[in-house]
Protein backbone atom coordinates (compact mmCIF):
# COMPACT_ATOMS: atom_id res chain seq x y z
CA UNK A 1 0.00 0.00 0.00
CA UNK A 2 2.86 2.33 0.89
CA UNK A 3 4.62 1.52 -2.40
CA UNK A 4 1.46 2.33 -4.32
CA UNK A 5 1.20 5.68 -2.58
CA UNK A 6 4.83 6.47 -3.47
CA UNK A 7 4.17 5.68 -7.12
CA UNK A 8 1.04 7.80 -7.02
CA UNK A 9 3.01 10.71 -5.57
CA UNK A 10 5.51 10.36 -8.42
CA UNK A 11 2.73 10.67 -10.96
CA UNK A 12 1.31 13.66 -9.11
CA UNK A 13 4.68 15.41 -9.30
CA UNK A 14 4.97 14.99 -13.06
CA UNK A 15 1.28 15.65 -13.74
CA UNK A 16 1.59 19.49 -14.00
CA UNK A 17 4.42 19.26 -16.53
CA UNK A 18 2.57 16.58 -18.46
CA UNK A 19 -0.64 18.60 -18.56
CA UNK A 20 1.23 21.69 -19.74
CA UNK A 21 3.03 19.69 -22.43
CA UNK A 22 -0.24 18.26 -23.71
CA UNK A 23 -2.05 21.61 -23.62
CA UNK A 24 0.74 23.78 -25.04
CA UNK A 25 2.60 21.39 -27.34
CA UNK A 26 0.65 18.29 -28.27
CA UNK A 27 -2.82 19.74 -28.85
CA UNK A 28 -1.61 22.75 -30.94
CA UNK A 29 0.58 20.39 -32.95
CA UNK A 30 -2.37 18.11 -33.70
CA UNK A 31 -4.57 21.10 -34.59
CA UNK A 32 -1.88 22.45 -36.91
CA UNK A 33 -1.55 19.06 -38.56
CA UNK A 34 -5.29 18.93 -39.12
CA UNK A 35 -5.44 22.50 -40.40
CA UNK A 36 -2.77 21.73 -42.99
CA UNK A 37 -5.24 19.46 -44.77
CA UNK A 38 -8.13 21.91 -44.51
CA UNK A 39 -9.37 25.07 -46.16
CA UNK A 40 -9.84 27.43 -43.23
CA UNK A 41 -9.79 31.18 -42.73
CA UNK A 42 -9.51 30.95 -38.95
CA UNK A 43 -13.14 31.93 -38.35
CA UNK A 44 -15.56 29.78 -40.31
CA UNK A 45 -15.77 26.00 -40.20
CA UNK A 46 -12.80 24.26 -41.86
CA UNK A 47 -13.34 21.96 -44.82
CA UNK A 48 -11.10 19.02 -45.67
CA UNK A 49 -9.10 19.53 -48.90
CA UNK A 50 -6.50 16.78 -48.66
CA UNK A 51 -3.11 17.71 -50.11
CA UNK A 52 -4.40 20.81 -51.92
CA UNK A 53 -2.59 23.20 -49.56
CA UNK A 54 0.73 21.44 -50.10
CA UNK A 55 0.19 21.45 -53.86
CA UNK A 56 -0.61 25.16 -53.77
CA UNK A 57 2.48 26.18 -51.82
CA UNK A 58 4.62 23.81 -53.90
CA UNK A 59 3.54 25.67 -57.04
CA UNK A 60 4.32 29.03 -55.46
CA UNK A 61 7.85 30.23 -56.36
CA UNK A 62 7.97 32.28 -53.16
CA UNK A 63 7.85 29.03 -51.18
CA UNK A 64 11.02 27.77 -52.85
CA UNK A 65 12.66 31.15 -52.41
CA UNK A 66 11.86 30.96 -48.70
CA UNK A 67 13.34 27.45 -48.45
CA UNK A 68 16.53 28.57 -50.18
CA UNK A 69 16.78 31.58 -47.86
CA UNK A 70 16.34 29.29 -44.86
CA UNK A 71 19.04 26.97 -46.19
CA UNK A 72 21.43 29.91 -46.63
CA UNK A 73 20.57 31.14 -43.15
CA UNK A 74 21.29 27.69 -41.72
CA UNK A 75 24.67 27.47 -43.47
CA UNK A 76 25.61 30.92 -42.18
CA UNK A 77 24.70 30.08 -38.59
CA UNK A 78 26.35 26.67 -38.64
CA UNK A 79 29.66 28.31 -39.56
CA UNK A 80 30.16 31.96 -38.60
CA UNK A 81 28.71 32.20 -35.05
CA UNK A 82 29.90 28.67 -34.28
CA UNK A 83 33.44 29.53 -35.30
CA UNK A 84 33.43 32.84 -33.44
CA UNK A 85 32.06 31.18 -30.31
CA UNK A 86 34.64 28.39 -30.33
CA UNK A 87 37.50 30.87 -30.70
CA UNK A 88 36.11 33.19 -28.02
CA UNK A 89 35.50 30.31 -25.60
CA UNK A 90 39.06 29.03 -26.16
CA UNK A 91 40.45 32.50 -25.41
CA UNK A 92 38.30 32.73 -22.28
CA UNK A 93 39.88 29.49 -21.05
CA UNK A 94 43.15 31.42 -20.70
CA UNK A 95 41.53 34.26 -18.72
CA UNK A 96 40.79 32.81 -15.31
CA UNK A 97 40.05 36.05 -13.47
CA UNK A 98 38.23 37.98 -16.19
CA UNK A 99 36.25 35.07 -17.70
CA UNK A 100 33.14 35.91 -15.69
CA UNK A 101 33.21 39.52 -16.92
CA UNK A 102 33.55 38.36 -20.52
CA UNK A 103 30.56 36.02 -20.10
CA UNK A 104 28.36 38.88 -18.91
CA UNK A 105 29.50 41.15 -21.75
CA UNK A 106 29.00 38.46 -24.39
CA UNK A 107 25.50 37.66 -23.11
CA UNK A 108 24.27 41.27 -23.16
CA UNK A 109 23.08 41.22 -26.81
CA UNK A 110 21.33 37.91 -26.18
CA UNK A 111 19.35 39.15 -23.18
CA UNK A 112 18.29 42.37 -24.91
CA UNK A 113 14.86 42.39 -26.52
CA UNK A 114 14.89 41.53 -30.25
CA UNK A 115 12.88 44.71 -30.82
CA UNK A 116 15.59 46.79 -29.13
CA UNK A 117 18.33 45.04 -31.08
CA UNK A 118 16.49 45.57 -34.36
CA UNK A 119 15.97 49.27 -33.64
CA UNK A 120 19.64 49.72 -32.70
CA UNK A 121 20.87 48.17 -35.93
CA UNK A 122 18.30 49.85 -38.15
CA UNK A 123 18.92 53.36 -36.78
CA UNK A 124 22.59 53.29 -35.78
CA UNK A 125 24.10 50.97 -38.40
CA UNK A 126 21.93 50.53 -41.50
CA UNK A 127 20.04 53.82 -41.68
CA UNK A 128 21.04 55.93 -44.73
CA UNK A 129 20.13 59.04 -42.73
CA UNK A 130 21.21 58.62 -39.11
CA UNK A 131 23.29 55.44 -39.19
CA UNK A 132 26.82 54.38 -40.02
CA UNK A 133 25.77 53.74 -43.62
CA UNK A 134 24.59 57.34 -43.94
CA UNK A 135 27.81 58.66 -42.40
CA UNK A 136 29.95 56.68 -44.85
CA UNK A 137 27.75 57.80 -47.75
CA UNK A 138 28.13 61.48 -46.79
CA UNK A 139 31.82 61.53 -45.91
CA UNK A 140 33.64 58.74 -47.76
CA UNK A 141 31.72 57.32 -50.71
CA UNK A 142 28.12 56.82 -51.86
CA UNK A 143 26.71 53.75 -50.18
CA UNK A 144 23.32 52.08 -50.31
CA UNK A 145 21.85 50.53 -47.20
CA UNK A 146 22.40 46.76 -47.38
CA UNK A 147 18.80 46.30 -46.26
CA UNK A 148 17.59 47.97 -49.46
CA UNK A 149 19.65 45.75 -51.76
CA UNK A 150 18.15 42.30 -52.54
CA UNK A 151 21.67 40.89 -52.96
CA UNK A 152 22.80 41.86 -49.46
CA UNK A 153 19.61 42.12 -47.38
CA UNK A 154 19.68 38.52 -46.17
CA UNK A 155 23.28 38.80 -45.00
CA UNK A 156 22.59 42.14 -43.33
CA UNK A 157 19.74 40.70 -41.29
CA UNK A 158 21.84 37.60 -40.52
CA UNK A 159 24.63 39.83 -39.19
CA UNK A 160 22.20 41.29 -36.66
CA UNK A 161 21.16 37.84 -35.47
CA UNK A 162 24.80 36.68 -35.37
CA UNK A 163 25.67 39.66 -33.14
CA UNK A 164 22.76 38.70 -30.88
CA UNK A 165 23.47 34.95 -30.80
CA UNK A 166 27.21 34.26 -30.81
CA UNK A 167 27.70 35.30 -27.17
CA UNK A 168 25.20 32.68 -26.04
CA UNK A 169 27.09 29.98 -27.96
CA UNK A 170 30.35 31.22 -26.44
CA UNK A 171 29.07 30.79 -22.90
CA UNK A 172 27.75 27.29 -23.71
CA UNK A 173 31.05 26.19 -25.26
CA UNK A 174 33.04 27.77 -22.43
CA UNK A 175 31.04 25.80 -19.87
CA UNK A 176 31.71 22.61 -21.83
CA UNK A 177 35.43 23.34 -22.18
CA UNK A 178 35.76 23.87 -18.44
CA UNK A 179 34.80 20.20 -17.97
CA UNK A 180 38.00 19.11 -19.73
CA UNK A 181 40.24 17.40 -17.14
CA UNK A 182 43.02 19.76 -16.09
CA UNK A 183 45.59 16.97 -15.94
CA UNK A 184 45.06 16.20 -19.63
CA UNK A 185 45.59 19.84 -20.56
CA UNK A 186 48.73 20.06 -18.44
CA UNK A 187 50.10 16.85 -19.91
CA UNK A 188 49.50 18.10 -23.45
CA UNK A 189 51.35 21.36 -22.78
CA UNK A 190 54.21 19.51 -21.08
CA UNK A 191 54.55 17.34 -24.17
CA UNK A 192 55.07 20.48 -26.22
CA UNK A 193 51.63 20.77 -27.86
CA UNK A 194 50.64 24.20 -29.10
CA UNK A 195 47.25 25.84 -28.53
CA UNK A 196 45.69 24.43 -31.71
CA UNK A 197 46.90 20.89 -30.97
CA UNK A 198 45.55 21.06 -27.42
CA UNK A 199 42.19 22.20 -28.75
CA UNK A 200 42.11 19.62 -31.56
CA UNK A 201 43.18 16.54 -29.62
CA UNK A 202 42.19 17.30 -26.00
CA UNK A 203 39.45 19.92 -25.76
CA UNK A 204 37.43 19.15 -28.87
CA UNK A 205 36.77 15.45 -28.07
CA UNK A 206 35.38 16.47 -24.69
CA UNK A 207 32.99 19.10 -26.10
CA UNK A 208 31.78 17.04 -29.08
CA UNK A 209 28.43 16.14 -27.41
CA UNK A 210 27.77 19.82 -26.67
CA UNK A 211 28.93 20.83 -30.14
CA UNK A 212 26.65 18.25 -31.76
CA UNK A 213 23.68 19.40 -29.72
CA UNK A 214 24.31 23.04 -30.61
CA UNK A 215 24.58 22.15 -34.30
CA UNK A 216 21.17 20.49 -34.16
CA UNK A 217 19.59 23.33 -32.17
CA UNK A 218 21.04 25.96 -34.48
CA UNK A 219 19.66 24.05 -37.48
CA UNK A 220 16.22 23.92 -35.89
CA UNK A 221 16.36 27.59 -34.86
CA UNK A 222 17.46 28.56 -38.37
CA UNK A 223 14.37 27.02 -39.94
CA UNK A 224 12.18 28.61 -37.27
CA UNK A 225 13.76 32.07 -37.43
CA UNK A 226 11.23 34.86 -37.55
CA UNK A 227 11.78 37.77 -35.17
CA UNK A 228 14.73 39.64 -36.69
CA UNK A 229 13.62 39.04 -40.27
CA UNK A 230 10.12 40.32 -39.61
CA UNK A 231 11.24 43.23 -37.43
CA UNK A 232 13.85 44.51 -39.90
CA UNK A 233 12.63 43.67 -43.42
CA UNK A 234 9.30 41.79 -43.21
CA UNK A 235 10.71 39.47 -45.87
CA UNK A 236 11.72 42.18 -48.34
CA UNK A 237 13.07 43.69 -50.45
CA UNK A 238 11.64 41.68 -53.35
CA UNK A 239 11.32 38.58 -51.13
CA UNK A 240 15.09 38.56 -50.64
CA UNK A 241 14.73 37.78 -46.93
CA UNK A 242 11.51 35.80 -47.08
CA UNK A 243 11.63 32.84 -44.69
CA UNK A 244 9.27 29.94 -44.23
CA UNK A 245 8.15 31.52 -40.97
CA UNK A 246 7.35 34.92 -42.52
CA UNK A 247 5.73 33.15 -45.48
CA UNK A 248 3.45 31.23 -43.10
CA UNK A 249 2.76 34.36 -41.06
CA UNK A 250 1.55 36.25 -44.11
CA UNK A 251 -0.72 33.38 -45.09
CA UNK A 252 -2.22 33.26 -41.59
CA UNK A 253 -2.57 36.96 -40.74
CA UNK A 254 -2.57 38.80 -44.07
CA UNK A 255 -4.59 36.64 -46.46
CA UNK A 256 -6.22 34.52 -43.69
CA UNK A 257 -5.35 31.23 -45.39
CA UNK A 258 -4.71 29.29 -42.21
CA UNK A 259 -4.60 25.94 -44.01
CA UNK A 260 -1.70 27.03 -46.21
CA UNK A 261 0.06 28.58 -43.21
CA UNK A 262 -0.25 25.27 -41.36
CA UNK A 263 1.13 23.43 -44.40
CA UNK A 264 4.19 25.68 -44.42
CA UNK A 265 4.55 25.15 -40.66
CA UNK A 266 4.62 21.38 -41.20
CA UNK A 267 7.40 21.80 -43.75
CA UNK A 268 9.36 23.81 -41.17
CA UNK A 269 8.80 21.06 -38.61
CA UNK A 270 9.98 18.46 -41.12
CA UNK A 271 13.40 20.11 -41.41
CA UNK A 272 13.65 20.29 -37.63
CA UNK A 273 12.73 16.60 -37.43
CA UNK A 274 15.49 15.72 -39.89
CA UNK A 275 18.02 17.56 -37.71
CA UNK A 276 16.77 15.74 -34.60
CA UNK A 277 17.00 12.35 -36.31
CA UNK A 278 20.55 13.12 -37.41
CA UNK A 279 21.49 14.05 -33.84
CA UNK A 280 20.00 10.85 -32.40
CA UNK A 281 21.83 8.80 -35.03
CA UNK A 282 25.14 10.50 -34.20
CA UNK A 283 24.55 9.99 -30.47
CA UNK A 284 23.87 6.28 -30.95
CA UNK A 285 26.94 5.79 -33.13
CA UNK A 286 29.17 7.57 -30.58
CA UNK A 287 27.78 5.43 -27.74
CA UNK A 288 28.29 2.21 -29.71
CA UNK A 289 31.83 3.26 -30.62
Amino acid sequence: MRRLSVQTSHYLFIAPALILSVAIVLLPALLTFGAAFSDWDGISSPSFVGLANFAAIGNDPVFWTAIWNNVQWTIIFLTIPMGIALVAASVMMTRNRSAAIFQVVFLLPYVLSPVANAVIWQNIIFSPVSGLVGFISRTIMPMQSPLANPDTALYAVASVDIWHFWGYLTVIFFAAMRQTPADQLEAAFLEGANGWQVFRFVTLPHILPTLGLMLVLVTIFSFLTFDYVYLITQGGPARATEMLSTFAYKFAFTSFQVGKAAAVALVMSFFGLLASIAYVAMSRSSIEA
